[in-house]
């Protein structure tokens, strides 16, 4: 190799960091370097790791996927995740092209135009806020069992208790206030604080599958087991709900291209976190679903549905050791909440940068100390506590919002795939301009003669899960049967989220970088 090559250069760490490779990469796209480019693997991993949570979302959705399907729900794991690797495999090929922040928006307008684009980052915004209040709702699920102090509102901790709302959303704001805080004092303590608590939650997963597995009172076979379910319309029906558990669990993974441009080397190092975080929440959260039906005391009395892993936790735990856990599921809820909102601030911020929202000068700003776009971290963090409010006045609408804004996901995934799909049969990405190599000279991620194949399977995949999503099953949208309105409440926010982007839509205002589609 020429001694003039990238992979030449010092590789240490402060070297990469003051590298004007990068730097130079970001100019060819139309922007200057103002985020701080500090981020290295493991930060841009725990970054889409922290985003998925396999603690915090398998802790809270477990009885979801049991209830409807009984052990056998198992098998909508692998089938979900399957589904969504082919989806990663596509963004780690865009990852690779185009390491900008605001990565679903970014590869949108690049693969089918402004248009696409533009409400590709209008869903995903909208769907980040409110997953980042479900996230912070959620320590009201934990922290009451901690410690009986943090009931700070009434006695009764349930959710769907008016004084277990109340405080649901006093703890989450405090949650959001402090997540918004680190957000813009810089992304290095984001960095280091999200990279403590994937470590600890890295750590409880493991933990957590140990003391299943040891304490197993049934083999593995168990997830042959249907139970009781599919009386009606038949037991693949009752399947096809249980899938919503996984499919709520896995998204989220393409948060270190959200980073991209404050990750050193992002064309090699983003597609690979991409893949890893996505892979690595499957294989934990596999083995905790399965160590869990293996160690649960009982599968038919009806609690494993109800009260989903800390049925199974509190049956095995002394006291000290389950609040341990509790404790590390409260840091996993803390650092998922902050990934969230970090990633919907990169958004925010790049789309504002090219002029495409409301109050763009001021969103676009970035401060040259903090090297973070302190408006948009503060307006998202207001925004989502006004979301967690809701949960005050009913909480079965806040419940169905946090599904609903999963749908949203799904569609500006499909926004980049259905687009990169029609772009792959003209030639992408041999016809692409720009780097063939990363800033080590390495050849970037491609998927090669498999890209067509895999880019139609991910299409399928997303178009069928967003119909298994929005179905308007009155078990999932209006369990308590007391709204019966909210069972179309999918179809009925998709479309009230796509007339207020119609209104919002910037006509008549240019971006200041425009984009050749498919270059």
């Amino acid at each position: 190799m020429s001694a003039t090559t990238p992979a030449a250069q010092p590789t240490t760490a402060s070297a990469l960091a003051s590298s004007p490779h990068d730097d130079g990469d970001l100019a060819e796209f139309g922007y200057e370097q103002q985020l701080h480019r500090s981020l290295g693997k493991f930060a841009s991993f725990a970054a889409g790791f922290s985003f998925v949570s396999i603690l915090t979302t398998i802790f809270q959705l477990f009885g979801l996927g049991f209830g409807f399907a009984g052990p056998a729900f198992f098998w909508t794991w692998p089938v979900v995740f399957i589904g969504q690797f082919m989806v990663a495999l596509n963004f780690a090929e865009l990852a690779a092209r185009y390491p900008i922040s605001g990565a679903i928006y970014q590869w949108s307008r690049r693969m089918g135009g402004e248009i696409v684009g533009w409400f590709a980052g209008w869903f995903m915004i909208l769907a980040q806020i409110v997953t980042a209040s479900a996230a912070a709702i959620a320590l009201q699920v934990v922290l009451p069992n901690v410690w009986s102090g943090f009931q700070i509102i009434g006695e009764d901790s349930a959710l769907t208790s008016s004084s277990g709302a109340a405080n649901a959303v006093l703890l989450g704001s405090v949650l959001l206030v402090l997540t918004t805080f680190i957000n813009c004092i810089g992304v290095n303590w984001m960095s280091r604080i999200n990279n403590i608590g994937v470590t600890c939650e890295i750590v409880g997963v493991i933990a957590v599958i140990g003391m299943f597995f040891t304490h197993a009172q049934r083999g593995p076979d168990v997830v042959l087991d249907t139970g009781s379910a599919g009386g009606q319309p038949g037991y693949a029906w009752a399947w096809i709900m249980s899938g919503l558990m996984a499919a709520y669990v896995m998204v989220g993974f393409g948060s270190a291209g959200e980073l991209a441009e404050e990750t050193r080397n992002p064309r090699r190092v983003a597609p690979r976190t991409i893949r890893l975080a996505l892979s690595a929440s499957a294989l934990g959260g596999g083995l905790m679903i399965l160590g869990a039906l293996m160690a649960a005391p009982s599968l038919t009395d009806g609690r494993l549905a109800t009260e989903g892993l800390p049925y199974v936790l509190t049956s095995i735990l002394s006291s000290p050791w389950g609040t341990v856990l509790l404790i590390d599921v409260s840091i996993a809820v803390f650092v998922c909440t902050l990934a969230i909102q970090t990633a919907a601030s990169r958004l925010m911020f790049s789309m504002a940068r090219d002029g495409r929202l409301p109050a763009s000068q001021v969103l676009a700003k970035v401060n040259p100390r903090t090297g973070t776009p302190i408006a948009p971290s503060v307006l998202i963090g207001l925004v989502c506590i006004a979301v967690l409010a809701v949960n005050v006045g009913n909480s079965a609408i806040f419940a169905t919002l946090s599904s609903v804004c999963i749908i949203l996901i799904y569609l500006a995934y499909l926004m980049v795939t259905v687009p990169l799909l029609v772009q792959r049969l003209k030639g992408w990405p041999r016809t692409a301009v720009g780097p063939k190599f990363d800033a080590e000279g390495k050849k970037l991620f491609s998927l090669g003669i498999w890209g067509v194949p895999v880019n139609i399977a991910a299409v399928v995949y997303g178009a069928l899960m967003v119909i298994n999503l929005s179905w308007p099953r009155a078990e999932i949208f209006n369990p308590t049967g007391e709204y019966p309105i909210l069972q179309w409440a999918a179809p009925i926010t998709v479309a009230l989220v796509v007339g207020l982007g119609v209104a919002c839509f910037p006509r008549g205002r240019a971006t200041p970088n425009p984009v050749t589609i498919g270059a």
